[in-house]
This record gives C-alpha cells, structure tokens and sequence, in this order.
C-alpha cells in the first residue's frame, strides 16, 4: 500500500526535506492591508515590515485539490495539520476529507512549526516503509504524544495580542526586561519561567533537550527561528556536540507564524524516539 502525506505551511519543513519525503504542503493564507497572498509570495523579512497583517488557513478546496491529486498515485491520504486550537486548518483539512470520502486520515498534531514537522516526517518514513493507512497515522499520533517545542521570544507582545498568553505576562516581561520562555504542546501555549537574559533563555532550552533523554533512545531535533538564524544554527550546534540526532534540521517560521510570535522567536522541537520510528532525513 503506498500512502500520500500532506501537511500544511505552518509545519516549517524546509522545502528540501518535504521534497525528499514526498510530502506536499498546502500554503496558508496572508492578508496584507486588506489584500490576501499566499504564504511565501514575499519574503518574511519584507512581510515583518507590514503593520497591517492577518492570517487564515487555507480553504477546505485547497486541501480537497491536494488529497486529489495525491489520490491518483496512492491508495490513501493521511493530512497532518497545525494545531486546531490554533487555526481553523485541521476543520478545513476534515471538510475536504470528508468531501473527497474514501481512504483519507486527518490528524490534528496538537503543535505547530518545527515539531509539526517532526510529527510529518515520521508519518513520510512510515508511508515509505509501506505502512498502512493506519499504522502512518498511528505512527504521526506516536510523536504527537512525544514531541516538544520550547521557545524564546524577545518579547511577548505579539502572542499576547494574538490572545495565546494572558496580557499581564506580557505586560510583566516588557516591564522586567526579562527573557519570556514558552512551550507549546498539547494545543496550548503555557508560559514557563522566564530568564533574566537571551543567553540564559537558550541554555535552558538546551537543558531541557538533555535532561528529557530517556536512555538507549534516539533524539530528533529541529532548530526553529523567526529571522534569527544565527541562534537557530548555535542551538542546533549546542544540542548536535552532546547528542548525534537521527534527525536534525533548521527550519525558519513563516509569516503566518510570526504574525503570532513576532521576529526573533529561537527555539528547539525534539523528541526521543524508541528506535521504531525513525524518519528519513
């Protein structure tokens, strides 16, 4: 049985690993001073710049024109979407797969960016290893249920105004001038305990990859960055010195991400794997 993956941009996959992995990625949708684009027509650094932007998922017929085309080649279609509490992606990908009906999985992997696509790559290795239609979404839930993603943000602001973190903790770190941390998993955004400088903020980051080892198991990482790739690359370096990663990549947020995050996020996705899924890289 040969399965088809498709996720959506909000999954940061570096372009390179989503062709090597087969994997087709459905873009999300910018609005930029009343006028709506695709994500990647402009340049993030150009887009950052923009006081007037918003975002929404793509359509139900984009993905319902995605599992399509995908159907042609294979017999099944799993979709793998950015958080549902997030974005109305995962309920425009269910309405397409319900539309198309037939052998077609939408999971809803409860994260976004770089562990998003850790999620995607372990359901593309399961696709290629002639998993069923169920054993690769099986296979997505099983990082679901492992992966993490912690990050820093210069300030909060943006996620504050995007109504992800309650108002006072932005108010607090502007105040303090402290470093905000956060994690997101599980469909939410919880605050951790902030630093008291961006160099703190990343070596903590980095602890927390150590200390999550879980013995004999295999570690799968991605630096994650909002125009910030020099931290980005640093991290993946700090984390990569210890460990040696069955997978390892950097993968930039998009625009639709930054519009919540604000420029500067730096951060890592990972998770230990248990050496019975392990995707290619």
């Amino acid at each position: 049985m040969t399965v088809a993956i498709v996720t959506d941009s909000a999954a940061a996959l570096p372009p390179e690993l989503a062709a090597r992995n087969d994997v087709v990625v459905v873009p999300m949708w910018l609005t930029v001073r009343g006028r709506a684009e695709l994500e990647g027509t402009r340049g993030l650094e150009e887009l950052v710049a923009e006081e007037q932007v918003t975002t929404s998922a793509p359509t139900p017929g984009e993905f319902e024109h995605a599992i399509k085309d995908a159907l042609r080649g294979n017999d099944g279609v799993v979709v793998l979407t950015i958080a549902g509490s997030m974005s109305a992606t995962y309920q425009a990908a269910v309405v397409a797969g319900d539309s198309v009906g037939g052998p077609v999985r939408v999971v809803d992997t409860a994260t976004a960016g770089g562990a998003e696509a850790l999620v995607v790559l372990a359901a593309a290795h399961g696709a290629a290893r002639g998993a069923s239609l169920d054993e690769v979404a099986d296979a997505a839930r099983h990082v679901i249920a492992r992966v993490r993603l912690v990050a820093t943000v210069p300030t909060l602001d943006a996620l504050v105004r995007s109504g992800r973190v309650p108002g006072l903790a932005g108010w607090a770190g502007n105040r303090l001038g402290i470093n905000p941390l956060f994690e997101f998993r599980g469909g939410k955004v919880r605050r951790l305990r902030p630093a008291l400088s961006r160099e703190a903020a990343l070596d903590r980051i980095v602890g927390l990859v150590h200390r999550s080892r879980v013995p004999g198991a295999r570690l799968h990482v991605a630096a994650l960055h909002a125009l910030a790739l020099d931290v980005a690359e640093d991290l993946l370096a700090r984390v990569t010195t210890a460990e040696a990663p069955t997978v390892s990549f950097i993968g930039e947020f998009g625009p639709v991400m930054v519009v919540h995050t604000g420029p500067g996020l730096a951060g890592l996705a990972w998770w230990w794997d248990d050496q019975t899924i392990v995707p290619s890289s």
